[in-house]
């Protein structure tokens, strides 16, 4: 059986930021059952009410503040959610990734949060963008780095459409990963840094190839920008990705 379908919350941000209630509402409508947050900080206890309201579960959060903020806030609002899946999505420079001592540095900073967060009885993440992949050593990625330095709990959520457009075959990469990989945002456009996202299967991504490359894995749609209505594309993201499932 493959993995619940969810939607990362940042792709519908404003309308979040106008009435959370309403957004949430929306995306169960689609038919959506699972979300990954953005901001776990943000009224949890609400956000737990009006979800299981909703027949909607919380299966990962992002929590940049697991490097800006105080981690421990953020590891009670994860267990008020009902999460056990933290990730980390930013707050590293870009140029760490550029070097070996950058890496090293880079990997000792997630084992650490690692070993705080599995005090709490959470699994911790990293996921990338374009600027973990650019940098290649010796015919492998910087992530691919990064990876084997990290602890063994140490999962990582590939963004495949950054991966893609930092030069990586995606489900090459994904194959290579492994195990590592436990989660995915699966998002579709053009390939390229600026140009706006699409519904998943709209665009340029290899949707079935990454989703055979990594069938364990947690499937998060995410649209970062969008010509269009984003709960529309949303809509023909699910549909797209449902039919996929059923052949």
């Amino acid at each position: 059986m493959a993995p619940p379908l969810g939607v990362q919350l940042y792709t519908v941000r404003d309308a979040l930021a106008a009435d959370r209630d309403a957004a949430l509402a929306r995306i169960a409508d689609i038919g959506f059952t699972a979300v990954e947050t953005y901001d776990p900080t943000a009224d949890p206890e609400g956000f737990r009410r009006v979800a299981d309201d909703l027949g909607l579960r919380v299966v990962a959060s992002h929590a940049l503040q697991l490097v800006t903020g105080d981690p421990e806030r953020v590891f009670d609002a994860l267990a008020t959610l009902g999460t056990d899946f933290a990730i980390v999505p930013a707050g590293i420079p870009a140029e760490e990734f550029t070097t070996h001592d950058g890496l090293a540095r880079t990997a000792d900073l997630l084992n650490g949060l690692a070993e705080r967060a599995a005090g709490h009885g959470i699994r911790l993440g990293y996921h990338n963008h374009w600027w973990e992949l650019e940098p290649v050593f010796d015919g492998r990625h910087a992530i691919e780095l990064l990876a084997d330095r990290l602890a063994p709990g140490v999962v990582l959520e590939v963004d495949t459409y950054w991966a893609a457009v930092g030069g990586a075959d995606a489900p090459a990469l994904l194959r290579r990963l492994g195990d590592r990989v436990a989660a995915l945002h699966v998002k579709d456009g053009p390939i390229d840094r600026d140009g706006p996202h699409v519904a998943v299967g709209a665009g340029a991504m290899p949707v079935r190839q990454i989703l055979d490359a990594a069938p364990d894995a947690l499937r998060i749609v995410e649209l970062d920008t969008c010509a269009g209505d984003f709960f529309d594309a949303l809509a023909d993201s699910r549909r797209h990705l449902a039919g996929l499932e059923a052949v």
